[in-house]
């Protein structure tokens, strides 16, 4: 009789090991080191597949760890960290790991000065023994005691990952995992909390100056220039106000850029070269249509044709692009979906406002030409006429 229960039990884990999905399976409890060694504290760390385990010792206030990374990649670096300054990286007392020249599992400790550190060994705000990292089916795993002091005791703890190049620690990206690996950690009572993701108040400035100004004042004075110029009743206005329009935008998007550059020169370790490299092409584009004002032709000059043909592509290519470098921005954003939603939202209303009055434009255009085609018929200018 135990024999069949024991079967139908093996059969349940095994059907059960086949629909849940290996991430979620995956957890902390019931690990087996391939040193056998035996933690009584866990955490199923909340991104990057990480898990930490510790034995405390408060006679000496120090911390058996062990910190895995599953799915570590060969060509990559791990690295767990205490910060008593905060949940970030600058101030980070760190234990990286990794695979050298040879493949062999290495590890040492580095202190985050930083942005853009060098990730070279050095010393700790505390003492580290027994250090190694070992790497086994994809997990790497760093192993350490950690000699703690009373303010260590409960404390932020932050985990990354990133590339290598060879011998060279590249960045680690950016991404919503990446921005939330901190939390906290108490060794004593064994308790855990993740983190939140902190978006830089100077980024929601610099997107807000930006769509404002490329995504949704620029596309509003190209709507001025082409639909409202033909009603009679609308020239010279449209101009003036299609150039009070460009202008706006000019002097808002300058803001903008300029806050740009002052979140780069902050952030030299934090690379976004697309975003970046699309923003100055915008920020040329837009200068060069404010120098092609100065120099606008008058509407009989022979060069106004080329005058033109050079402004509207210049000004459609600053739309096509000022609205992709917008969602690439709050993709950097990452968790405010809402000034996300609220543009598209945006986007779709001026979308379906040209649409309209596209339509009504080409009516209009086509009745005066019916109209000055009739004309011409009744007085005899088409050569049928008396």
């Amino acid at each position: 009789m135990a024999n069949s229960w024991e079967t139908v039990l093996f059969s349940c884990a095994l059907l059960l090991s086949l629909f849940v999905p290996s991430s979620l399976a995956q957890t902390c409890r019931g690990h087996t080191f391939t040193s056998n060694q035996l933690f009584t504290a866990c955490s199923d760390l909340p991104v990057l597949s990480s898990f930490l385990y510790w034995n405390y010792h408060p006679t000496n206030l120090t911390a058996d760890i062990a910190f895995r990374k599953t799915g570590a990649s060969t060509n990559g670096w791990v690295a767990w960290a205490l910060n008593p300054n905060g949940q970030q990286m600058v101030g980070s007392q760190a234990i990286l790991a990794f695979l050298n020249s040879s493949g062999v599992p290495t590890a040492y400790t580095t202190p985050i000065t930083s942005l853009s550190p060098s990730m070279q060994p050095g010393d700790l705000s505390f003492q580290v023994s027994n250090l190694k990292a070992e790497y086994s089916n994809g997990d790497m795993i760093i192993f350490a005691t950690l000699h703690l002091t009373s303010s260590l005791i409960s404390t932020n703890q932050v985990w990354q990952e990133g590339p290598m190049s060879g011998t060279t620690f590249n960045p680690h990206a950016m991404d919503s995992t990446n921005k939330a690996s901190v939390g906290t950690i108490n060794f004593e009572t064994g308790a855990t909390v993740a983190g939140t993701i902190r978006t830089s108040s100077k980024k929601n400035v610099h997107g807000v100056l930006n769509a404002v100004s490329w995504g949704v004042l620029m596309p509003m004075g190209i709507m001025i220039a082409r639909y409202l110029k033909v009603f009679k009743v609308a020239n010279p206005a449209w101009f003036y106000l299609h150039v009070a329009c460009q202008s706006s935008a000019y002097i808002v998007g300058v803001a903008g850029w300029g806050t740009g550059l002052k979140l780069g020169r902050d952030s030299p370790g934090i690379k976004y070269s697309k975003h970046r490299n699309i923003g100055i092409t915008l920020f040329c584009f837009v200068t060069l249509q404010v120098f092609a004002l100065l120099l606008r032709p008058k509407p009989d000059h022979k060069y106004r044709l080329y005058w033109n043909i050079y402004h509207h592509s210049i000004g459609y290519a600053t739309i096509i692009l000022s609205i992709k470098n917008i969602y690439g921005g709050f993709d950097i954003l990452d968790r405010e979906k809402k000034w996300k939603k609220i543009y598209t939202g945006i986007i779709i209303f001026l979308g379906a406002v040209a649409a309209l009055l596209e339509i009504s434009t080409w009516i209009i255009v086509l009745k005066r030409k019916k109209t000055a085609s009739s004309d011409k018929h009744i007085n005899g200018t088409d050569g049928y006429g008396a």
